[in-house]
């Protein structure tokens, strides 16, 4: 069976739009700040993919564990007939839970949701083509934004991975968990990766690796600015750096500017002195009684939490309640 044609529904000018409102906001707060998903063009998606093979990010090697071990169980627990995934990209780690659902029998359809066109189009063909049984729904649009386009009927698994919901500021998490109850039924089911809490020096590395591939990843939003916006961003002339907050668990990264600079972005004239940092990724990182407890306050009933090996990632199975 060949993948469905994409549902679109958010469109190149939405996109645009969106970039420059984040823009316009957030080079003129004080702090600067830029959010993360500004990052992924195709260049910077590519860069990610290389990120998640490097020996110090752990995880995605982490999370792949947990399915690996799990997704069986999470086939029998759910007993879905429709698996939708958010910000799903290649839908590497998916496949597991693709192949366990298969095993079992029972999954009609496989709903992909992802911002990109491109990256899209080649991940629903390629899972068509791999699970021809399977009814390959893909849709585009922001998980922040599109939650009311998701199919309804049938029990729905839903799956966020990668500890993306890290990406989000507390109260960005309270209103995505929110959204995200209001959009299924009673009976639906959510599956969650979060990052645990650890020794900072294991974390740090993942965000700031030897090779310098996150750093030129980071850098990369300045790119997409300079190209989508024409910004006249220097991205050499900014350092890349990953910080530990402790009270707040959670990395940040920034960009440094290492010497003083005016950027001319939009209407604006943005000054930066030598030294001034520009944030542009937090990734909070969770205790286990923390995310259930947020997943409870949204409206879901945690079942089940599982943690690879070296308990460094988690994965949390919740039922709307």
């Amino acid at each position: 069976m060949s993948a469905e044609p994409l549902e679109i529904y958010l469109e190149e000018q939405d996109v645009v739009r969106s970039l420059r409102q984040d823009v316009r906001v957030g080079l003129t707060a004080e702090p600067k700040w830029l959010p993360p998903k500004w990052f992924y063009d195709a260049r910077g998606s590519e860069l990610f993919e290389a990120i998640t093979r490097l020996p110090e990010y752990y995880p995605t090697h982490a999370e792949r564990a947990v399915l690996a071990e799990h997704a069986g169980d999470i086939a029998e627990l759910t007993g879905a007939k429709t698996l939708i995934e958010l910000g799903s990209g290649s839908s590497e780690k998916t496949r597991l839970l693709l192949d366990a659902f298969t095993r079992r029998g029972g999954l009609g359809t496989f709903v992909p949701l992802d911002v990109s066109v491109s990256a899209l189009r080649q991940s629903t063909e390629e899972i068509a083509a791999e699970y021809p049984r399977l009814r390959v729904r893909g849709i585009v649009g922001d998980f922040t934004r599109q939650l009311d386009r998701l199919p309804t009927g049938g029990r729905r698994l839903v799956v966020f991975l990668g500890g993306t919901i890290g990406n989000l500021m507390p109260i960005e998490r309270t209103e995505f968990l929110t959204a995200m109850r209001a959009a299924l039924e009673a009976g639906d089911w959510l599956l969650i990766g979060t990052d645990l809490v650890k020794d900072p020096a294991v974390i740090v590395p993942a965000y700031d690796d030897a090779a310098g591939v996150t750093a030129d990843f980071n850098r990369n939003v300045l790119r997409v600015i300079n190209r989508e916006l024409g910004a006249d961003f220097d991205p050499e002339a900014f350092a890349h750096v990953a910080v530990w907050d402790p009270e707040h668990e959670w990395i940040e990264m920034r960009l440094r500017a290492e010497r003083p600079m005016p950027v001319h972005v939009l209407d604006l004239d943005v000054e930066f002195a030598a030294g001034e940092e520009l944030r542009t990724e937090i990734s909070a990182k969770f205790r286990p009684e923390g995310i259930a407890a947020e997943l409870t306050a949204a409206g879901f009933d945690p079942q089940a939490f599982w943690t690879d090996p070296d308990g460094l990632f988690g994965v949390t199975l919740a039922r709307a309640d």
